[in-house]
Order: structure tokens, then C-alpha cells, then sequence
């Protein structure tokens, strides 16, 4: 946590792609609160907000992840096929 607050901008790479036991997810609930309204974070996935209890495994949880992050934020959202899919097909 303190290597975290010293960063200016925090990237979370393919948030979802692997589920987050109670623990991680409690934990990484943790540093996005630490780091709300304080650091910038960007975190790419593929998943839905919908998708996300998944991922975190605890609705009142996922609730209050998402809250945080949504809240003075931009949200880019890419549409399309995929670059990496697209390429191994040449």
C-alpha cells in the first residue's frame, strides 16, 4: 500500500480475465478506495459493469467498486473486432 500511494496513476491491465478470490477481491477494493479521488486509475476489460460480480464475486461489493471508479471518470468504450484477432489472421 505504500509503493501504491506514491504512484500518480495506477493501471489495472484485463481486470476480470481472472476471477478474484474473497480475499484479492476485498484487497483490491481496498487500493481503489485509497487510491478514490486521490490518483488517477485506468483499468481496461472486456466485461460489462453488469459482468463484473463475476469477477469480484460479492454484489455489495462489485457495487461499491464500481461506485468509485465511475464516479469522476471518463469511460472509453472501443467497439469492434479485436487488433490482436484481427492480426493473427495475416
Amino acid at each position: 500500500m505504500k509503493q501504491i500511494k506514491k504512484l500518480d496513476l495506477l493501471v489495472l491491465d484485463e481486470l476480470g480475465y481472472i476471477p478474484l478470490n474473497k480475499e484479492g477481491a476485498e484487497l483490491l477494493f481496498q487500493v481503489i478506495s485509497m487510491c478514490y479521488e486521490t490518483k488517477s486509475i485506468i483499468i481496461t476489460t472486456n466485461l460489462q459493469f453488469g459482468q463484473w460480480n463475476h469477477v469480484f464475486g460479492d454484489p455489495i461489493l462489485t457495487e461499491a467498486v464500481i461506485d468509485r471508479l465511475i464516479h469522476h471518470s471518463h469511460l472509453l468504450l472501443f467497439t469492434g473486432e479485436s487488433f490482436r484477432y484481427k492480426e493473427s489472421l495475416i
